[in-house]
């Protein structure tokens, strides 16, 4: 027998003697008392009975006990159905309506999450991605449904109806997943659906699932290698835009980076900055989005940001191509936005690079403010223009929430004479609250959507 079995078998037994002994002792009063108490006029039956009573009061509570072990609803890892129960509550769902519908939802970055932050930290993940689940389809009028957990990462949810019916809230869902983070960890979704027009057994349902989401998700990493490098070389870039305001005045436009790989497939940031990372093409990748830019808005008079790596940032060709591109192109300005985990040690050299690039119409921002460490300490430490609000602080509620944080980090920045910046606000109350704050400059969809033309 195995060890989880026999610790199992020994809580069963240590349970059923708790609960058993104020029976037996309740039980043992009762016969003793009558004994006392009537011992001339009893007669055998009543020994007989006392007996039985002992016998079935045993039985029944280890009997519950271990029933009670058998039925399990709620994985403890996600708070949602268990697999063996989802799967018997979708069974008789099928049998009860000929239009069901299934939906895979995969927290696709789980395994990183359990090896960067630990275990428990992934099970947090699961359990919030469940709440956020449930909160994101109330809001578009879906309640009521099943949701379990599969295996690993994978959550199966259970809808009534065909997926038609569905489809709008799941593309809906799939934009706001792009934000969605647990605490300070970000939160990779996808999803895939199928309905009854394709089967009503359940298992065939699953396994088309699991299939749909692998080919969604599923180039295989030569392959996406190859289109990275293929869309680069074609600079196949899809460069949309968003405006940024102070007050009512639009200041700037951010600039958002798409490459297109072979038949018109999109791919995304999360996606192609891994593999440009890893084959050493950042500093290339950077200098062209640098140039494509300048060169699709150079009409437009406006000031530009864009996300620059901070090593690229810190390589002296990248300077020196930055300076001749923003000399022949026209800009005005341009914003370069900066996100470092690890702290450069050497600012007094990072300080003078920076200083070069402002000769020529170069601001630097410092991004991820409040949430990595490293950016407040080059808020502290470099010769700055501005500081953008990491998105978490964007979220609803959170403002309010850890208003004393972002006023604080405003202070500083008003005492080093450098601007505030805060992106995705979706309400009129956030973006409210940014303003009381005394926050520079305000993005979001709330006051203009992205620019995709």
């Amino acid at each position: 027998m195995l060890l989880p079995e026999i610790k199992e078998r020994e809580q069963r037994f240590t349970l059923a003697l708790r609960m058993g002994l104020p029976i037996f002792a309740l039980v043992l009063a009762l016969i003793s008392h009558t004994l006392i108490t009537n011992y001339s006029s009893l007669e055998t039956s009543f020994y007989v009975e006392s007996l039985l009573l002992l016998a079935i009061s045993t039985y029944f509570i280890f009997y519950l006990l271990y029933k009670g072990f058998d039925v399990q609803i709620r994985d403890f890892a996600s708070g949602a159905f268990t697999r063996e129960y989802l799967e018997k509550y979708v069974t008789e769902a099928l049998k009860k309506h000929k239009e069901y519908t299934l939906v895979l939802v995969r927290v696709e970055n789980l395994s990183d999450i359990n090896q960067q932050y630990g275990i428990q930290a992934g099970d947090r993940v699961l359990q919030k991605s469940v709440r956020w689940l449930a909160e994101s389809l109330k809001k578009e009028k879906i309640t009521h449904f099943p949701i379990g957990h599969f295996q690993g990462g994978d959550l199966i949810l259970g809808l009534k109806g065909h997926k038609e019916q569905y489809q709008t809230a799941l593309e809906l869902l799939s934009l706001k997943a792009r934000d969605f983070k647990v605490e300070d960890i970000e939160v990779k979704i996808a999803t895939a659906i199928v309905d009854t027009y394709y089967s009503h057994e359940l298992d065939f349902l699953l396994e088309k699932l699991l299939q749909t989401q692998e080919q969604e998700q599923g180039i295989d990493p030569s392959h996406l290698e190859v289109m990275v490098i293929q869309a680069m070389k074609r600079k196949n870039l899809l460069i949309h835009s968003q405006a940024v305001f102070e007050k009512e005045s639009i200041v700037m436009h951010e600039c958002f980076v798409k490459l297109q790989g072979e038949n018109g497939k999109i791919i995304y940031p999360k996606t192609y900055i891994k593999v440009i990372q890893k084959l050493g093409l950042r500093l290339n990748f950077d200098i062209m989005v640098l140039q494509e830019c300048v060169q699709k808005y150079q009409q437009n008079e406006t000031t530009l940001a864009l996300n620059i790596a901070p090593a690229s940032l810190r390589n002296e060709k990248f300077v020196r191509s930055a300076q001749d591109i923003l000399a022949q192109g026209g800009v005005q300005k341009i914003v370069f936005i900066l996100s470092e985990e690890e702290y450069y040690s050497f600012t007094s050299r990072y300080n003078s690079i920076i200083k070069h690039l402002k000769s020529f119409g170069v601001l630097i921002c410092i991004d991820k403010v409040g949430s990595y460490h490293a950016s407040f300490l080059y808020l502290r430490e470099l010769d700055i223009d501005m500081i953008r609000y990491d998105t978490y602080y964007s979220k609803e509620g959170k403002m309010e929430e850890h208003k004393n944080i972002i006023d604080g980090f405003c202070l500083m920045a008003e005492e080093k004479k450098i601007k505030t910046w805060i992106k995705n606000l979706q309400t009129q109350e956030s973006l409210e609250m940014a303003h009381s704050s005394g926050i520079d400059y305000v993005q979001g969809k709330f006051l203009a959507n992205i620019n995709e033309e």
